[in-house]
């Protein structure tokens, strides 16, 4: 399936787009978006309970990146895209922490949709149905990548998980303010192709380092591009066939660089040494 079959049907995307699921899947489109609902309002919550919270992640590699951004008065950051980062590296870090997330489209990549929906909600007085419609844009800009690609860090490397999140977010603010699935394409696209290449490399395996702050460059990622879109500025090359590039360009990583913490940031001196340490931390805790 390609978006561009979805942008052809000649009504409204999201019910276009929930209409296609049920085909699959057999749910009655009610259930569908009542399921996207969900999942909406637990993206809403968690963003507003671990807004700069500070948290205990399973490794302690991450944790107060979140607390420190909320803290911070934003130099060059607009008050929209300071609260989105603020929200991507909080649930960014609550799921290291094994909090309550969406994985949208993983839970390395949670942070980001959050973002931008939080901070429509809170700055742009985002409507619940404007809003929830164009979430179910972003799943089926996922959806899409999903069937046509991948969404796993293992499988593509980190361009599969946070820049599918940050073509879902770009897709659902340019969306929410246009209501234009072609927009809503090219926000998408040209966010996913600013992200081709990116690895998967997080030290020690654990979902940390560089995850977190990663989530809060994708959602500026996700910003810009919407921004573009909004301006008028296409993506020469279609969404679709972004998404077919970034397929081939992790096929295209050895193994070292997609999820296995064998190689990029985790196979430095620095990265060595942190899990070193926090194997003799282990090692010493059995022992007491």
């Amino acid at each position: 399936m390609k978006f561009k079959e979805i942008l052809s049907a000649g009504v409204p995307l999201p019910e276009e787009i929930l209409r296609r699921e049920m085909a699959e899947s057999g749910v009655p489109v009610e259930l569908l978006r009542r399921e996207m609902q969900k999942l909406m309002e637990v993206m809403l919550e968690e963003a507003e309970k671990q807004y700069g919270k500070r948290q205990k992640t399973l490794a302690g590699f991450t944790g107060d990146n979140g607390s420190k951004m909320a803290s911070h008065d934003a130099v060059m950051l607009s008050e929209f895209s300071h609260m989105a980062t603020v929200v991507a590296l909080s649930l960014a870090e609550s799921n290291a922490a094994m909090g309550r997330v969406v994985a949208c489209p993983t839970g390395g990549a949670c942070g980001v949709v959050p973002g931008v929906m939080y901070a429509l909600k809170k700055l742009k007085g985002a409507q619940y149905d404007e809003l929830l419609n164009s979430f179910i844009v972003a799943g089926g800009i996922g959806w899409c990548i999903e069937k046509n690609a991948t969404i796993a860090g293992a499988e593509g490397g980190c361009q599969a998980e946070m820049g599918t999140a940050a073509a879902m977010a770009s897709a659902l603010l340019t969306y929410y303010f246009t209501e234009s699935g072609e927009k809503a394409a090219n926000a998408a696209a040209i966010a996913l192709k600013s992200m081709l290449g990116l690895v998967c490399d997080p030290v020690g395996g654990y979902v940390e380092v560089p995850c977190v702050k990663r989530n809060g460059i994708a959602v500026n990622i996700a910003i810009s591009a919407a921004e573009m879109a909004l301006a008028g500025i296409e993506s020469v090359i279609p969404f679709d066939e972004v998404v077919e590039a970034m397929h081939r360009v992790g096929k295209s990583l050895p193994e070292s660089l997609r999820e296995t913490g064998l190689g990029g940031l985790a196979a430095t001196p620095t990265a060595r040494k942190i899990v070193k340490d926090l194997k003799l931390r282990q090692h010493s805790a059995e022992k007491q």
